[in-house]
């Protein structure tokens, strides 16, 4: 048995589509789908089991008869039953289908059947209409009968949820004999339930398969449960440390303010004529090709540019050129950059690069208090990495290494952080992790983000303002 997805398009009812779906599942193998709540998880297995309306694409080799366990194929079991009532006949009143007739069907082996009712202490409901159960019963119900029809594949979804401790575990146990001979596609939020017996993990987004990991590869798969963990905690971004507080700002005037912004060299004029401000709590999306002025606009912020002071610059409170010192602008100020990454390159464990940020400093040349070691600590578990937190900084892959680096710049809670092409030299899924640390990091709305790239279509979820930059015509 080989089922085989071939760049398949879905719609389903609410409107929601699953958009260039290339997936393929062998008969050895067992599946996990998993991804962030509304990604689409539960979609694709209702494609495996006949649901939806296929745009475009192909699908192949689905077998039958299929077990399917979801809330989708419960509601429509419950609503098949309470349309009983809605027949013509007034003088009667539907009493429902009992259980023991929504379990033992002609489908069903019965002696399966009836070991799991007796292992899920259902044996005292069967006689009981099926809509009168509640959640919970019903939802064993529903493990029950897909668990007995000798199924060629078994799609379960959340198959876990409301079950105690016990149940759980007898459900594990009962899975992993199966799993001997029954390929299982599994869709679950929650990493530590995964049973053993899972071989493969596709990681949906935005109606999209977006990875497919083998589970043995254990760094790909370390990976995937980081972004997992980013994606899906409800963990909050760490407080500030009050020892080190950054001096309070106005309210009422913007963070930055650039008027009449010309940027020019002797040869050409890369920024003519630009006016740009951000408040307190604004995100913006800085886009652009090479050559249109993206550094030069950061550096004017900073005041790394020569010319911030030939410029009209409002920033923090000051205006530019009235004997300000560029450390009273930058403690404002946290930053990512490429750049900073090569520079970072000593070997200090991943909690001190953190801490590292309340001096500004590369390495920590200052004894740490107790309270910022419990915030790094915060900003590990954040990041998935609190079993690291005595790791080497530079034996971290490139990707953790950025990911630790903007954590670094957010420790002290700055007004406005600039990440400047965060994502380069990133593959896909490293990627992934950095733009959903930055969405977590928008969503606390506690600091501004300029977001630098060089694709105004590459979009962050959070990020609502934008300025494109294009090549001036004295720079083409």
């Amino acid at each position: 048995m080989t089922i085989q997805l071939t760049d398949l398009h879905v719609e389903f009812d609410q409107g929601f589509q699953l958009k260039h779906i290339n997936w393929q599942v062998e008969k050895q193998q067992h599946w996990l789908i998993t991804g962030a709540n509304g990604a689409g998880k539960s979609a694709l297995a209702a494609v495996l089991a006949g649901y939806g309306d296929i745009q475009s694409g192909s699908t192949g080799g689905l077998p039958s008869p299929i077990g399917w366990v979801s809330f989708e194929a419960q509601a429509e079991l419950i609503d098949a039953e309470l349309k009983k009532d809605d027949a013509d006949i007034t003088d009667v009143i539907s009493l429902g289908t009992p259980v023991r007739e929504i379990i033992f069907t002609s489908e069903i082996d019965a002696a399966i059947a009836q070991d799991l009712i007796t292992k899920f202490e259902l044996d005292y409901l069967l006689n009981r209409a099926f809509r009168k159960l509640s959640t919970g019963e019903s939802r064993k119900v529903m493990i029950i009968r897909a668990l007995s029809c000798k199924a060629e594949l078994l799609i379960l979804d959340e198959p876990f949820d409301g079950l105690d401790s016990s149940t759980h575990a007898m459900l594990q146990t009962h899975l992993s004999g199966l799993a001997q001979h029954t390929p299982i596609v599994m869709v679950l939020n929650r990493f530590d339930e995964i049973p053993d017996f899972v071989s493969h993990v596709a990681y949906m987004e935005n109606g999209e398969l977006r990875h497919q990991v083998e589970r043995n590869d254990e760094a790909a798969y370390a990976e995937l449960y980081q972004l997992l963990h980013l994606k899906t905690t409800q963990l909050q971004i760490p407080p500030a440390d009050t020892d080190t507080d950054i001096p309070a700002l106005n309210p009422q005037q913007p963070l930055v303010k650039l008027t009449n912004i010309c940027v020019k060299y002797t040869d050409m004029v890369l920024i003519n004529n630009l006016d740009w401000t951000i408040e307190a709590n604004q995100h913006w999306q800085l886009s652009g090709p090479n050559g249109s002025g993206k550094t030069a606009i950061l550096s004017l912020i900073t005041g790394d540019h020569p010319q911030c002071y030939t410029n009209d610059i409002f920033v923090f409170g000051f205006q530019r050129g009235n004997g300000e010192s560029i450390w009273q602008i930058k403690q404002f100020i946290g930053y990512v950059s490429t750049a900073l990454q090569w520079e970072y390159r000593v070997g200090t464990s991943l909690r001190n690069v953190i801490i590292s940020g309340f001096y500004d400093s590369i390495g920590l040349y200052s004894k740490s208090t107790d309270r910022q070691k419990q915030i790094a600590d915060q900003w590990l578990t954040l990041l998935g990495m609190q079993d690291r937190a005595d790791y080497p900084f530079n034996k971290l892959s490139y990707g953790d290494q950025r990911l630790l680096l903007i954590a670094r710049a957010m420790v002290k809670h700055p007004p406005l952080l600039i990440l400047d092409e965060p994502c380069l030299g990133l593959d896909d899924i490293n990627r992934q992790l950095v733009l959903a640390l930055i969405e977590k990091i928008c969503e606390a709305n506690e600091t501004s983000v300029i977001y630098v790239n060089h694709h105004a279509q590459d979009r962050i979820a959070g990020i609502d303002n934008y300025l494109a930059l294009e090549k001036s015509a004295d720079n083409s």
